[in-house]
């Protein structure tokens, strides 16, 4: 026989298990083969070898010094790779610690309220989770995964898409109350309108005229905010008008705490939200696999 050809470990097995059972019918049962197919292989094995292993008489099975040693050895490489096995299972098996950067809004609005269902689900994940605005260095911050919202900078990182959501430009009622409520962007010139302190990605907010024509208003007011939950907070307070995601501020539309407005003019545009990550993807941790999975799953966000 080939050198390729032989199956070691299922002959040691057999051997092993014919020596345990001290019969070639009891090992042939718990192997599922049939006796004959087990006697056939024993006397491969020691044909193999060049040795006799065991011998039979009418008290039993025999080991000879030969089958004593092979059969020490052979058990002993047989437990080695069942603990192989059981270290490559333990390591598949998502546990360990995942550290999520995420902007502040989905962290709390969509992130947080799914966190009791990952843990009870992935019991031995330990989640380091971070929320802040600032756009991080994942390699940098040691990051697993962070949570990007609207489009994507060439980084070199892995993303799977989330979902999209629409954005709309919204108010508190008590505002409105006291300001009025604009139906025309060029009304927005009248309104405090709400910005961020840092550099977006589109410094105006896009409307579409009934006809088709796009319209563009550069916000002005009197504040900036660093953070979109900052913003949300404000327009809550009756500060201001701001432009934000439905994802974020969806609940409150659909409680009544706020107001969206201009809604004919609105282009119908999304952000995109991307969970980020060091590829490839097939290389992944299974515990960095199980939370984006998770994500990927049960991530809703208000279109």
């Amino acid at each position: 026989m080939a050198r390729a050809e032989i199956n070691r470990s299922g002959e040691m097995e057999v051997f092993v298990q014919v020596v345990d059972s001290q019969s070639f019918s009891a090992a042939a049962r718990r192997l599922s083969l049939t006796p004959s197919a087990v006697s056939k292989l024993v006397a491969r094995l020691e044909a193999r070898l060049g040795a006799r292993l065991l011998v039979r008489s009418t008290r039993g099975l025999h080991l000879t010094p030969e089958g004593a040693g092979f059969q020490a050895r052979a058990r002993a490489i047989l437990e080695s790779m069942a603990q192989a096995e059981r270290e490559v299972a333990q390591a598949s098996t998502p546990r360990g610690r995942v550290r999520i950067n995420t902007n502040v809004p989905f962290g709390r609005h969509c992130l947080l309220p799914l966190m009791s269902e990952f843990l009870a689900r992935y019991p031995e994940i330990f989640i380091d989770l971070v929320l802040t605005d600032q756009v991080v260095n994942v390699r940098e911050e040691k990051t697993d995964i962070a949570i990007r919202t609207g489009p994507l900078k060439d980084s070199g990182l892995v993303s799977r898409e989330l979902g999209q959501s629409r954005l709309a430009v919204v108010a508190s009622p008590a505002y409105l109350a006291r300001h009025g409520t604009p139906t025309h962007p060029d009304q927005l010139a009248q309104h405090n309108c709400l910005g961020f302190g840092f550099i977006r990605h589109t410094q105006f907010w896009p409307f579409v005229a009934p006809g088709g024509a796009r319209l563009s208003v550069v916000p002005r007011g009197n504040m900036h905010v660093s953070d979109g939950e900052t913003m949300r907070e404000l327009v809550l307070a009756d500060v201001g008008l701001a432009r934000l995601a439905l994802f974020h501020v969806g609940r409150d539309i659909a409680e009544g705490r706020m107001v969206p407005l201009l809604e004919p003019f609105n282009p119908g545009d999304t952000n995109p939200v991307h969970a980020v990550f060091i590829g490839p993807g097939q290389e992944l941790p299974a515990r960095v696999r199980a939370v984006l999975d998770f994500l990927y799953e049960r991530v809703t966000l208000d279109a």
